[in-house]
Protein backbone atom coordinates (compact mmCIF):
# COMPACT_ATOMS: atom_id res chain seq x y z
CA UNK A 1 0.00 0.00 0.00
CA UNK A 2 1.42 3.39 -0.99
CA UNK A 3 2.25 5.97 1.66
CA UNK A 4 -0.70 7.93 3.04
CA UNK A 5 -1.07 11.41 4.44
CA UNK A 6 -1.63 11.70 8.16
CA UNK A 7 -5.19 12.79 7.51
CA UNK A 8 -5.92 9.74 5.38
CA UNK A 9 -4.15 7.39 7.78
CA UNK A 10 -5.94 8.44 10.98
CA UNK A 11 -9.32 8.65 9.24
CA UNK A 12 -8.88 5.08 8.00
CA UNK A 13 -7.64 3.81 11.38
CA UNK A 14 -10.68 5.29 13.12
CA UNK A 15 -12.85 3.42 10.59
CA UNK A 16 -10.76 0.23 11.00
CA UNK A 17 -9.75 0.26 7.33
CA UNK A 18 -6.37 -0.96 5.99
CA UNK A 19 -3.46 1.47 6.29
CA UNK A 20 0.25 1.54 5.50
CA UNK A 21 1.33 1.85 9.15
CA UNK A 22 0.00 2.60 12.62
CA UNK A 23 -0.72 6.24 13.47
CA UNK A 24 1.59 8.54 15.45
CA UNK A 25 1.01 11.40 17.88
CA UNK A 26 2.36 12.57 21.24
CA UNK A 27 1.97 15.10 24.04
CA UNK A 28 5.02 16.81 25.60
CA UNK A 29 5.72 18.87 28.69
CA UNK A 30 6.31 22.51 27.83
CA UNK A 31 10.05 22.59 28.46
CA UNK A 32 10.90 19.45 26.46
CA UNK A 33 10.98 21.28 23.13
CA UNK A 34 13.10 24.05 24.64
CA UNK A 35 15.60 21.53 26.00
CA UNK A 36 15.91 19.59 22.74
CA UNK A 37 16.32 22.82 20.77
CA UNK A 38 19.05 23.98 23.14
CA UNK A 39 20.82 20.65 22.57
CA UNK A 40 20.66 21.17 18.81
CA UNK A 41 18.32 18.30 17.95
CA UNK A 42 15.45 20.46 16.67
CA UNK A 43 15.71 23.69 14.70
CA UNK A 44 14.51 27.01 16.12
CA UNK A 45 11.77 27.26 13.49
CA UNK A 46 10.78 23.58 13.70
CA UNK A 47 8.08 22.12 15.93
CA UNK A 48 7.87 18.64 17.42
CA UNK A 49 4.92 17.52 15.27
CA UNK A 50 6.76 18.31 12.04
CA UNK A 51 10.11 16.99 13.24
CA UNK A 52 8.73 13.57 14.17
CA UNK A 53 6.08 13.41 11.46
CA UNK A 54 2.95 13.26 13.59
CA UNK A 55 -0.27 12.36 11.82
CA UNK A 56 -2.57 14.59 13.83
CA UNK A 57 -3.16 18.06 15.19
CA UNK A 58 -5.55 19.33 17.84
CA UNK A 59 -6.92 22.77 18.75
CA UNK A 60 -8.45 23.79 22.07
CA UNK A 61 -10.70 26.79 21.61
CA UNK A 62 -13.57 26.74 24.17
CA UNK A 63 -13.58 28.59 27.49
CA UNK A 64 -16.01 26.85 29.83
CA UNK A 65 -15.38 28.90 32.97
CA UNK A 66 -18.62 30.18 34.49
CA UNK A 67 -17.81 33.91 34.73
CA UNK A 68 -16.06 35.02 31.56
CA UNK A 69 -15.69 38.58 32.89
CA UNK A 70 -13.81 37.47 36.03
CA UNK A 71 -10.09 38.24 36.17
CA UNK A 72 -8.29 35.35 37.90
CA UNK A 73 -6.82 36.40 41.24
CA UNK A 74 -3.37 35.24 42.31
CA UNK A 75 -3.70 34.08 45.91
CA UNK A 76 -0.15 32.79 46.32
CA UNK A 77 2.86 32.08 44.11
CA UNK A 78 6.15 30.21 44.45
CA UNK A 79 8.95 29.47 42.01
CA UNK A 80 7.22 26.26 40.89
CA UNK A 81 3.51 26.78 41.56
CA UNK A 82 0.78 29.40 41.39
CA UNK A 83 -2.43 29.48 43.45
CA UNK A 84 -5.34 31.30 41.79
CA UNK A 85 -9.06 31.91 42.24
CA UNK A 86 -10.87 31.57 38.92
CA UNK A 87 -14.20 32.45 37.37
CA UNK A 88 -15.76 29.28 38.78
CA UNK A 89 -14.99 30.49 42.31
CA UNK A 90 -12.40 27.71 42.64
CA UNK A 91 -8.99 28.13 44.27
CA UNK A 92 -6.54 25.82 42.47
CA UNK A 93 -2.77 25.32 42.66
CA UNK A 94 -1.07 24.62 39.33
CA UNK A 95 2.49 23.65 38.47
CA UNK A 96 4.22 26.21 36.27
CA UNK A 97 6.56 23.88 34.38
CA UNK A 98 4.27 21.13 33.13
CA UNK A 99 0.62 20.29 32.64
CA UNK A 100 -0.82 18.28 35.50
CA UNK A 101 -4.11 18.01 37.34
CA UNK A 102 -4.29 21.11 39.56
CA UNK A 103 -4.39 20.71 43.32
CA UNK A 104 -7.85 21.35 44.73
CA UNK A 105 -7.64 23.93 47.54
CA UNK A 106 -11.11 25.47 47.91
CA UNK A 107 -14.42 25.70 46.05
CA UNK A 108 -17.31 28.14 46.28
CA UNK A 109 -19.58 25.46 44.78
CA UNK A 110 -20.04 22.43 47.02
CA UNK A 111 -23.70 21.44 46.62
CA UNK A 112 -26.79 21.92 44.48
CA UNK A 113 -27.69 25.29 46.04
CA UNK A 114 -24.28 26.89 45.41
CA UNK A 115 -24.20 25.42 41.87
CA UNK A 116 -27.61 26.88 41.06
CA UNK A 117 -26.74 30.25 42.61
CA UNK A 118 -23.12 30.83 41.56
CA UNK A 119 -22.43 28.94 38.32
CA UNK A 120 -25.45 27.55 36.47
CA UNK A 121 -26.88 30.97 35.43
CA UNK A 122 -23.57 31.92 33.74
CA UNK A 123 -23.29 28.82 31.52
CA UNK A 124 -24.77 30.25 28.33
CA UNK A 125 -23.47 29.74 24.77
CA UNK A 126 -21.81 33.14 24.51
CA UNK A 127 -19.65 33.64 21.41
CA UNK A 128 -16.95 35.00 23.70
CA UNK A 129 -16.43 31.42 24.87
CA UNK A 130 -15.04 30.47 21.45
CA UNK A 131 -11.57 31.34 20.15
CA UNK A 132 -12.55 31.37 16.48
CA UNK A 133 -9.12 32.54 15.36
CA UNK A 134 -7.24 29.74 17.12
CA UNK A 135 -9.53 27.13 15.56
CA UNK A 136 -9.36 28.74 12.10
CA UNK A 137 -5.58 28.97 12.13
CA UNK A 138 -5.06 25.43 13.45
CA UNK A 139 -7.53 24.01 10.94
CA UNK A 140 -5.74 25.71 8.05
CA UNK A 141 -2.29 24.74 9.34
CA UNK A 142 -3.19 21.06 9.68
CA UNK A 143 -4.92 21.03 6.29
CA UNK A 144 -1.76 22.45 4.70
CA UNK A 145 0.32 19.69 6.30
CA UNK A 146 -2.32 17.05 5.51
CA UNK A 147 -2.75 16.06 9.15
CA UNK A 148 -5.94 14.76 10.73
CA UNK A 149 -7.35 17.77 12.60
CA UNK A 150 -9.28 17.44 15.85
CA UNK A 151 -11.30 19.92 17.84
CA UNK A 152 -10.09 19.23 21.37
CA UNK A 153 -11.74 19.94 24.69
CA UNK A 154 -13.04 18.50 27.91
CA UNK A 155 -16.31 16.68 28.35
CA UNK A 156 -18.66 16.91 31.35
CA UNK A 157 -16.60 15.12 34.04
CA UNK A 158 -13.66 17.44 33.37
CA UNK A 159 -15.97 20.47 33.41
CA UNK A 160 -17.62 19.62 36.72
CA UNK A 161 -14.67 18.93 38.98
CA UNK A 162 -12.98 22.32 38.32
CA UNK A 163 -16.21 23.89 39.61
CA UNK A 164 -16.82 21.87 42.78
CA UNK A 165 -13.80 19.59 43.16
CA UNK A 166 -13.62 15.82 42.88
CA UNK A 167 -14.64 15.29 46.51
CA UNK A 168 -17.84 17.35 46.37
CA UNK A 169 -18.70 15.93 42.94
CA UNK A 170 -18.19 12.30 43.93
CA UNK A 171 -20.03 12.68 47.23
CA UNK A 172 -22.77 14.39 45.24
CA UNK A 173 -22.97 11.38 42.91
CA UNK A 174 -23.74 9.23 45.95
CA UNK A 175 -25.94 11.58 47.98
CA UNK A 176 -27.53 13.91 45.42
CA UNK A 177 -27.15 12.30 41.99
CA UNK A 178 -29.78 14.58 40.46
CA UNK A 179 -27.50 17.58 41.17
CA UNK A 180 -24.54 16.00 39.37
CA UNK A 181 -26.80 14.84 36.54
CA UNK A 182 -27.98 18.43 36.15
CA UNK A 183 -24.40 19.70 35.97
CA UNK A 184 -23.56 17.07 33.35
CA UNK A 185 -26.69 17.94 31.38
CA UNK A 186 -25.98 21.68 31.42
CA UNK A 187 -22.36 21.21 30.31
CA UNK A 188 -23.25 18.76 27.54
CA UNK A 189 -25.88 21.16 26.18
CA UNK A 190 -23.41 24.05 26.34
CA UNK A 191 -20.73 22.03 24.52
CA UNK A 192 -23.12 21.11 21.71
CA UNK A 193 -24.39 24.69 21.36
CA UNK A 194 -20.85 26.05 21.09
CA UNK A 195 -19.86 23.38 18.56
CA UNK A 196 -22.88 24.29 16.44
CA UNK A 197 -21.81 27.94 16.40
CA UNK A 198 -18.15 27.22 15.67
CA UNK A 199 -18.60 24.60 12.98
CA UNK A 200 -21.33 26.59 11.18
CA UNK A 201 -18.92 29.51 10.81
CA UNK A 202 -15.51 27.85 10.47
CA UNK A 203 -16.27 24.37 9.14
CA UNK A 204 -16.04 20.98 10.73
CA UNK A 205 -12.82 19.34 11.93
CA UNK A 206 -11.85 15.80 10.95
CA UNK A 207 -12.65 14.48 14.40
CA UNK A 208 -13.49 15.33 18.01
CA UNK A 209 -11.13 14.64 20.89
CA UNK A 210 -12.74 14.77 24.34
CA UNK A 211 -10.52 14.80 27.44
CA UNK A 212 -12.11 13.13 30.45
CA UNK A 213 -9.84 11.89 33.29
CA UNK A 214 -12.09 9.46 35.13
CA UNK A 215 -9.62 7.32 37.06
CA UNK A 216 -6.61 7.24 39.33
CA UNK A 217 -4.23 4.39 40.17
CA UNK A 218 -5.92 0.97 40.00
CA UNK A 219 -9.43 2.46 40.42
CA UNK A 220 -11.88 4.57 38.44
CA UNK A 221 -13.46 7.52 40.23
CA UNK A 222 -16.86 5.81 40.11
CA UNK A 223 -18.42 2.41 39.64
CA UNK A 224 -19.57 1.29 36.19
CA UNK A 225 -23.16 1.50 37.45
CA UNK A 226 -22.67 5.07 38.62
CA UNK A 227 -21.01 5.97 35.32
CA UNK A 228 -23.96 4.60 33.37
CA UNK A 229 -26.49 6.31 35.61
CA UNK A 230 -24.97 9.80 35.87
CA UNK A 231 -22.20 10.45 33.33
CA UNK A 232 -22.98 8.20 30.38
CA UNK A 233 -26.20 10.03 29.34
CA UNK A 234 -24.24 13.27 28.89
CA UNK A 235 -21.45 11.45 27.06
CA UNK A 236 -23.98 9.80 24.76
CA UNK A 237 -25.67 13.14 24.06
CA UNK A 238 -22.43 14.84 23.02
CA UNK A 239 -21.18 11.80 21.08
CA UNK A 240 -24.51 11.36 19.29
CA UNK A 241 -24.28 15.00 18.21
CA UNK A 242 -20.74 14.51 16.90
CA UNK A 243 -21.75 11.36 15.05
CA UNK A 244 -24.67 13.28 13.50
CA UNK A 245 -21.95 15.40 11.84
CA UNK A 246 -20.33 12.19 10.57
CA UNK A 247 -17.26 12.74 12.75
CA UNK A 248 -15.41 10.19 14.92
CA UNK A 249 -14.86 10.61 18.67
CA UNK A 250 -11.59 10.02 20.50
CA UNK A 251 -11.90 10.00 24.28
CA UNK A 252 -8.88 10.54 26.52
CA UNK A 253 -8.89 9.34 30.09
CA UNK A 254 -5.93 9.16 32.42
CA UNK A 255 -6.04 6.69 35.29
CA UNK A 256 -7.46 3.18 35.56
CA UNK A 257 -10.74 3.25 33.67
CA UNK A 258 -10.97 -0.31 32.29
CA UNK A 259 -14.17 -1.02 34.28
CA UNK A 260 -15.78 2.01 32.60
CA UNK A 261 -14.68 1.16 29.05
CA UNK A 262 -17.73 -0.98 28.18
CA UNK A 263 -19.97 1.91 29.18
CA UNK A 264 -17.86 4.37 27.20
CA UNK A 265 -18.19 2.11 24.15
CA UNK A 266 -21.96 2.00 24.72
CA UNK A 267 -21.90 5.82 24.78
CA UNK A 268 -20.36 5.67 21.31
CA UNK A 269 -16.64 6.43 21.53
CA UNK A 270 -14.64 5.36 18.49
CA UNK A 271 -11.19 5.51 20.07
CA UNK A 272 -9.80 5.23 23.63
CA UNK A 273 -6.69 7.23 24.60
CA UNK A 274 -4.26 7.35 26.63
CA UNK A 275 -4.43 3.89 28.33
CA UNK A 276 -2.20 4.60 31.34
CA UNK A 277 -0.04 1.57 32.09
CA UNK A 278 1.30 2.95 35.37
CA UNK A 279 -2.29 3.26 36.62
CA UNK A 280 -2.96 -0.41 35.84
CA UNK A 281 -4.25 -0.24 32.25
CA UNK A 282 -3.20 -2.83 29.66
CA UNK A 283 -3.94 -2.10 25.98
CA UNK A 284 -3.50 -5.73 24.93
CA UNK A 285 -6.01 -6.87 27.57
CA UNK A 286 -8.46 -4.14 26.53
CA UNK A 287 -8.13 -5.12 22.87
CA UNK A 288 -8.90 -8.72 23.75
CA UNK A 289 -11.74 -8.02 26.19
CA UNK A 290 -13.50 -5.47 23.97
CA UNK A 291 -13.18 -7.70 20.90
CA UNK A 292 -11.75 -4.80 18.89
CA UNK A 293 -14.85 -2.66 19.53
CA UNK A 294 -12.74 0.47 19.94
CA UNK A 295 -9.54 1.84 18.38
CA UNK A 296 -6.68 2.07 20.90
CA UNK A 297 -4.35 5.06 21.14
CA UNK A 298 -1.41 5.04 23.57
CA UNK A 299 -0.67 2.45 26.24
CA UNK A 300 3.14 2.63 26.07
CA UNK A 301 4.69 3.03 29.53
CA UNK A 302 6.14 6.54 29.81
CA UNK A 303 8.27 5.44 32.78
CA UNK A 304 10.57 3.65 30.33
CA UNK A 305 10.94 6.88 28.35
CA UNK A 306 11.56 8.90 31.51
CA UNK A 307 14.24 6.40 32.57
CA UNK A 308 15.77 6.37 29.05
CA UNK A 309 15.67 2.58 29.22
CA UNK A 310 16.10 1.60 25.56
CA UNK A 311 15.96 -2.13 26.28
CA UNK A 312 12.66 -1.79 28.15
CA UNK A 313 11.23 0.39 25.37
CA UNK A 314 12.28 -2.12 22.72
CA UNK A 315 10.82 -4.99 24.75
CA UNK A 316 7.47 -3.24 25.29
CA UNK A 317 7.12 -2.18 21.66
CA UNK A 318 7.99 -5.70 20.48
CA UNK A 319 5.48 -7.29 22.85
CA UNK A 320 2.59 -4.92 22.15
CA UNK A 321 2.65 -3.46 18.66
CA UNK A 322 2.31 -6.68 16.61
CA UNK A 323 -0.87 -7.42 18.57
CA UNK A 324 -2.24 -3.88 18.78
CA UNK A 325 -1.82 -3.16 15.08
CA UNK A 326 -4.02 -6.09 14.08
CA UNK A 327 -7.19 -5.02 12.24
CA UNK A 328 -5.79 -1.52 11.63
CA UNK A 329 -6.80 -0.15 15.03
CA UNK A 330 -3.82 1.46 16.76
CA UNK A 331 -2.15 4.88 17.14
CA UNK A 332 1.26 5.07 18.84
CA UNK A 333 1.57 7.36 21.89
CA UNK A 334 3.07 7.11 25.36
CA UNK A 335 0.67 6.57 28.26
CA UNK A 336 1.04 10.17 29.40
CA UNK A 337 3.40 12.80 27.99
CA UNK A 338 7.13 13.27 27.43
CA UNK A 339 9.02 15.25 30.10
CA UNK A 340 12.39 16.99 30.02
CA UNK A 341 14.09 13.97 31.62
CA UNK A 342 13.54 12.00 28.40
CA UNK A 343 16.55 12.30 26.12
CA UNK A 344 16.00 13.13 22.46
CA UNK A 345 17.69 9.91 21.34
CA UNK A 346 15.33 7.91 23.56
CA UNK A 347 12.20 9.39 22.05
CA UNK A 348 13.68 9.16 18.54
CA UNK A 349 14.22 5.43 19.11
CA UNK A 350 10.67 5.03 20.46
CA UNK A 351 9.19 6.58 17.29
CA UNK A 352 11.48 4.85 14.79
CA UNK A 353 11.19 1.39 16.33
CA UNK A 354 7.47 1.78 16.95
CA UNK A 355 6.76 2.69 13.34
CA UNK A 356 9.08 -0.03 12.06
CA UNK A 357 7.10 -2.61 14.03
CA UNK A 358 3.85 -0.89 13.11
CA UNK A 359 4.30 -0.94 9.34
CA UNK A 360 1.96 -3.28 7.47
Amino acid sequence: MSSMTGRERIARILRREPVDRIGLFEHFWGDTLRKWRAEGHIGESEDLATHFGFDMGVAWCFNMVARLDFTPEVVDETEDTILTRDGNGAVLRRHKLHDATPEHVDFAVHDRATWEDLVRPHLTPDRKRINFEAYRNAKAHNAELERFFCWGGVNVFEMMHPVCGHEHMLVGMALDPDWVRDMADVYSDLTIALMEILFAEEGRPDGIWFYEDMGFKNRPFMSPAMYREIIQPAHKKTIDFVHSLDLPVIMHSCGFVEPLVPGMIEAGIDCLQVIEVKAGMDPVRIKRETDDAVVLFGGMDARNLVANDIDAIRRELTEKIPLLKQNSGYILHSDHSIPTTTEYATYRFFVDEGLRLGTY
